[in-house]
């Protein structure tokens, strides 16, 4: 997806801009990804509905992932281990590091996502197609 942005350009989003795109109960909305960045990170927002799971466990074996809640309050995997992140909480997560996220809450909650280095948005497509073959099964 080409963008009109370059990362020597200031980038100023309005809450709710971005490139949104819809995973069933989760929301994903891209404010800055590789073509903005020189693809040294990537920037999005990941909301979740009411009493709903996130991505599934996974791991990335390059990039470093940094999550701030946002919204509400977000249980987080890390590891073996799951952790209830309360509005304001950080958390780094390192390369190669099992992770998922949900929202075990009557409340929708988001986290800002640091994607590093860049280059996640590019899974987006695929991710949003799983989703929606396979959103009737939930």
């Amino acid at each position: 997806m080409k963008h009109d942005h370059t990362s020597n350009d200031a980038l100023i989003l309005s809450a709710g801009e971005g490139r949104t795109y819809n995973c069933g109960t989760m929301t994903a909305v891209f404010k800055a990804d590789e073509n903005e960045t020189n693809e040294k990170y990537s920037i999005s927002e990941w909301w979740l509905q009411p009493n709903s799971d996130g991505p599934g466990p996974h791991r990335h074996e390059d990039n470093v992932e940094v999550f701030y809640v946002v919204e509400g309050s977000m249980s987080i995997l890390i590891g073996d281990k799951w952790i209830e992140a309360d509005k304001g909480t950080f958390i780094r997560i390192p390369a190669k590091t099992i992770h998922d996220f949900a929202n075990r809450t009557d409340k929708k909650t988001g986290v800002l996502n640091f994607f590093i280095p860049g280059g996640f948005e590019r899974n987006m497509p695929d991710i949003v197609k799983w989703f929606e073959e396979n959103q009737s099964e939930k």
